[in-house]
């Protein structure tokens, strides 16, 4: 599933977006040895303080498991910004339709442990899909993706090749880097879909995502014997709102703890 976080519902997801750093550290910094900035385990950037769109993919369990993030071109961007090299010279697209997509990453580590029901691949495309749809929706009618040689194989590969390329591939550091232009279209998003054979909606409901993290956190600071009793409350909620109280009970208990534990501490 895909959950979009952006400036309205940020508030929302810290823990979400705490995890989606720390992935990026470990994929571009530790992984790929990208000279990128880490701080405390987490890879982020100027770029990441302009209120971007972030698209999330997470598994069954809402675990991180991929990321990207998205910014307009009218105002600072990292083709415009950090990766000018790659225009040689030509101006930069700006536009309010024209939309960058970078930082795109995947946790092969998580997905490829044993029990997980996703693949790499799949997880892959739900992603570009999900950027795809994410993209159509908002008007977007154009997405430029700085990427590396293998990301661009990798996009080619499952039917989401770039119609063009912006200047040229250049030498960044210890990889390559070009900038490959993808339009938006109804067509985009069906051939994704049919490669993965992804069905249905991806998106992930807002609401019920943040119950499900916070739930997960007020279970990590119970006993075993509380958690078991919070959980079977909130699986016989027969209401909406019985559910809302279990939920409710599940994190007064849960701070009760952590205060406990804070003043022991």
């Amino acid at each position: 599933m895909i959950l979009v976080i952006d400036a309205l519902n940020r508030h929302r997801f810290g823990s979400v977006i705490d995890d989606m750093f720390k992935l990026r550290a470990r994929v571009f910094h530790d992984r790929m040895g990208w000279d990128v900035t880490v701080r405390n385990g987490r890879e982020f950037d100027l770029f990441d303080d302009l209120d971007p769109a972030y698209l999330v993919a997470l598994d069954d369990d809402y675990n991180v498991v991929g990321c990207n993030r998205m910014l307009q071109t009218t105002g600072p961007h990292m083709l415009t910004d950090v990766f000018q090299d790659i225009l040689c010279g030509e101006p930069p697209l700006r536009s309010a339709t024209i939309w960058e997509n970078t930082r795109f990453c995947i946790d092969t580590e998580r997905l490829k442990r044993p029990g997980n029901s996703r693949s790499v691949s799949y997880t892959a495309c739900e992603l570009m899909a999900g950027i795809a749809e994410y993209a159509f929706e908002s008007g977007i009618s154009d997405v430029i993706s700085v990427v590396d040689p293998a990301m661009d194989r990798i996009l080619k590969r499952c039917d989401n090749a770039p119609y063009g390329y912006l200047g040229e591939t250049v030498q960044m550091g210890k990889t390559k880097a070009l900038a490959a232009l993808s339009d938006i279209t109804e067509e985009r998003i069906a051939r994704i879909r049919n490669f993965a054979g992804i069905t249905g909606n991806i998106f992930a409901d807002e609401n019920e995502v943040a119950d499900a993290l916070a739930a997960r956190a007020a279970g990590d600071a119970m006993t075993p014997e509380l958690r078991d009793y919070c959980d079977a409350q909130v699986a016989a909620a027969a209401t909406d709102d019985e559910r809302q109280a279990a939920l409710a009970l599940q994190e007064k208990i849960s701070q009760m703890f952590r205060s406990g534990r804070n003043c022991n501490a």
